[in-house]
């Protein structure tokens, strides 16, 4: 969509946001070359950038992992995905990812941006295996209640769980609490995928700057390598471990839906990813 899609006005309107405030999942989208985004948005993607000169290419690093994550979890039999804080639809998609190995994959898209939401529900409405719900990512009850969710994801089933580029706009304690609630309701041999950013010596100099690219609207919490590896509980870490961004095999098989290819960035080294198994 071009002309602030087709006017922000209009759009603020039908699904109720206030466009005068940037939105994480917008700036992501700008940062990642997409046209789903406001002015706002951008200013701040800018801003950002300025902070980070290299944020865009760590966005599809990061891009690149949620691709190679869930290619590797679908190779292992994993039929159904939850992506919370899925943010705007980007190709190549969770589902788009996961049906390369398995055809019927189910997949469960979760925001809270309803913008997010307006547009993945219009682009994927003729998807009877995809659903998209509209929920805080701190709200787990509310998400696991959704009637939507019990439909498409039984957690009796193995699944594979992502929190991809989202925890660290979560407060710590509301982030340990979700991350949580859905371990404990996994059964045997799902899957939990990672990233987040977190606190190094490149990040902590800039924090603030980062911070005001998003506004006060957005909170980041910069989390140090221990608070993060403890988001995995007792799930098993599938090699190469906790490691950053720039440490991932993130090499896939050329198609209509692999990922853009990356080239290491201090921006990627920033944030570590990791793939955890519940097998006890």
């Amino acid at each position: 969509m071009t002309g602030e899609w087709a006017g922000a006005d209009q759009i603020a309107a039908a699904c109720g946001f206030d466009p005068t405030k940037p939105n994480a999942a917008r700036v992501y989208d700008y940062l990642l070359g997409g046209k789903d985004n406001f002015a706002v948005d951008r200013k701040a993607a800018e801003a950002l950038l300025s902070a980070l000169p290299d944020a865009a290419q760590a966005a599809r690093t990061n891009r690149a992992f949620l691709s190679a994550a869930v290619r590797q979890v679908a190779g292992q039999g994993i039929r159904q995905f939850v992506d919370i804080g899925a943010g705007l639809p980007t190709a190549p998609n969770v589902h788009e990812c996961a049906r390369l190995s398995v055809p019927d994959a189910r997949v469960a898209y979760v925001d809270n941006d309803p913008v997010v939401v307006t547009y993945a529900r219009a682009l994927l409405a003729t998807d009877d295996l995809v659903t998209v719900i509209s929920a805080d990512a701190r709200d787990h009850p509310a998400i696991l209640a959704a009637p939507e969710f019990g439909e498409l994801i039984d957690l009796d089933e193995p699944v594979c769980v992502l929190f991809v580029s989202m925890l660290h706009f979560v407060p710590a304690g509301d982030a340990d609490a979700t991350v949580a609630a859905f371990r404990e309701k996994m059964a045997l041999g799902s899957y939990l995928v990672i990233s987040a950013g977190h606190d190094n010596p490149r990040n902590i100099p800039v924090r603030d700057r980062v911070q005001a690219a998003y506004g006060n609207d957005t909170v980041l919490s910069g989390r140090s390598r221990a608070d993060i590896a403890a988001y995995f509980g007792d799930f098993d870490l599938v090699p190469p471990g906790l490691v950053p961004l720039t440490e991932w095999p993130l090499e896939v098989p050329d198609g209509p839906h692999s990922p853009v290819k990356t080239m290491p960035t201090q921006a990627a080294a920033g944030m570590l990813a990791g793939i955890g198994c519940k097998r006890r």
